[in-house]
């Protein structure tokens, strides 16, 4: 019905039938680019379609950070963005990556934290304590990935801006909606499903069938080897294997085995139990809150990541105003009660706000799951949201846009104090 009556609105109104028809074309623009640059247009950018302004900010952030010019070799980027999926157990993420790692010219060997180099390995802590408690970054942290033969403090900017994107990726990739009656249907130059199946089974969404490409597919195969040491050996006995098989087929199975060799989230991760706890809540909490007041995106962290990353400040913060102009979800009100919300679970306040109003604003079944998307997203039962699918799509953008800038705030706040 309400389509029939949108219809007869455009029939009506010619202006109308305009704007629908450019935002049409925009959404369309945008999957030709997302096709050109990776031969299927991603499950992420199908979800986020029905928001078009906003998508085309995060796929232009997305690409500047993963392809453009940096000062980190394309392998690492990819490298990093594995090692901030696995953190959270994101199958999806992690497949993808391993498969972009690979194109991009990435050592096949890399299949577990001990086979990397040792710098890469030196990002584990900081990527563990960005994911799950980011109020324990410290200036101390950046003191010992700055060390001499370790990183450049622009390297490292641009690494933990990854990290940051990657993490809040993965509540939006677990917090949406993924049965096929929701995705819409993608395309690829020769008609066929995208290489990586929408936030495959392995997320916990059982219900999406699976490609032959799906990422949990990786237990189906004991020749995968399970460490870093065991990778060479590994490799050989593929290769024997592939001797056997077609020439035309020999490229494209051994790049689907050294994907699958690297799509084990496990091998790029320590200290599994390591996860969220309530800020403040224990009486050996020492812990300060972060007050915006003292210490805010606007006033610090913008100038310092675009001075040591160039350009990226302007394309988050684009990203966050565009989420928080997203229409129809309700009011302003809304939308700000869940960004200080989502803030306030990780330790950051606002003075000048009343929290009242989140509990005025915010039913606790909604709370319950959007602290669950934001701090828990690879829990094996995430709560059920009692949002219909289009605002669902729209707060799990505010969640990951909150996450995203509440974890460059803490970081970004100790590389100042290592400044000072």
């Amino acid at each position: 019905q309400a389509e029939r009556g949108l219809l007869t609105v455009c029939s009506l109104c010619p202006s109308v039938q305009v704007m629908v028809n450019a935002e049409k074309e925009r959404v369309s623009l945008l999957f030709t680019k997302a096709l050109v640059s990776s031969g299927a247009v991603d499950a992420v950018s199908q979800q986020m379609s029905s928001h078009p302004q906003y998508l085309e900010s995060f796929l232009r952030t997305q690409h500047y950070i993963l392809h453009m010019d940096g000062p980190l070799p394309l392998p690492y980027r990819h490298y990093i963005a594995i090692m901030a999926a696995a953190r959270y157990h994101c199958h999806y993420l992690v497949h993808l990556h391993s498969a972009h790692f690979l194109r991009v010219g990435g050592d096949p060997l890399w299949c577990g934290l001990e086979a990397t180099p040792p710098r890469l390995r030196l990002l584990d802590h900081i990527n563990k304590v960005l994911a799950h408690q980011p109020w324990l970054a410290a200036c101390s942290h950046i003191q010992t990935l700055l060390g001499e033969q370790c990183w450049s403090l622009a390297e490292l900017v641009q690494a933990v801006v990854i990290l940051a994107h990657c993490h809040a990726l993965c509540s939006f990739v677990f917090g949406c909606d993924t049965s096929p009656d929701n995705v819409p249907p993608s395309t690829s130059p020769n008609g066929t499903p995208p290489t990586f199946c929408p936030f495959d089974a392995a997320n916990g969404n059982a219900n999406v069938p699976q490609t032959p490409a799906a990422p949990s597919e990786h237990k189906a195969h004991p020749r995968v080897a399970r460490g870093g040491g065991k990778c060479q050996e590994e490799r050989e006995r593929r290769e024997e294997h592939l001797l056997q098989s077609q020439p035309l087929h020999q490229t494209e199975m051994e790049e689907e085995e050294e994907t699958l060799c690297l799509a084990d989230p496990t091998r790029f991760t320590t200290d599994p139990d390591f996860c969220y706890q309530e800020f403040g809540r224990r009486e050996d909490d020492h812990f300060q809150v972060f007050r915006v007041q003292d210490y805010s995106w606007e006033d610090h962290g913008f100038s310092l990541v675009n001075r040591l990353y160039s350009d990226i400040g302007h394309l988050l913060d684009e990203r966050f105003r565009s989420v928080t102009s997203l229409p129809s979800l309700r009011s302003t009100d809304l939308k700000r009660a869940i960004w200080n919300y989502i803030h306030c679970v990780i330790g950051i306040r606002y003075d000048d706000y009343d929290y009242g109003e989140v509990n005025q604003l915010l039913p606790r079944d909604l709370k319950l799951y959007i602290k669950g998307v934001a701090c828990f997203p690879d829990a094996t039962k995430t709560p059920a949201c009692p949002l219909a699918a289009p605002e669902r799509t729209q707060v799990n953008l505010l969640i990951m846009e909150a996450r995203l800038q509440g974890e460059l705030l803490y970081a970004l706040r100790a590389i100042t104090k290592y400044m000072i």
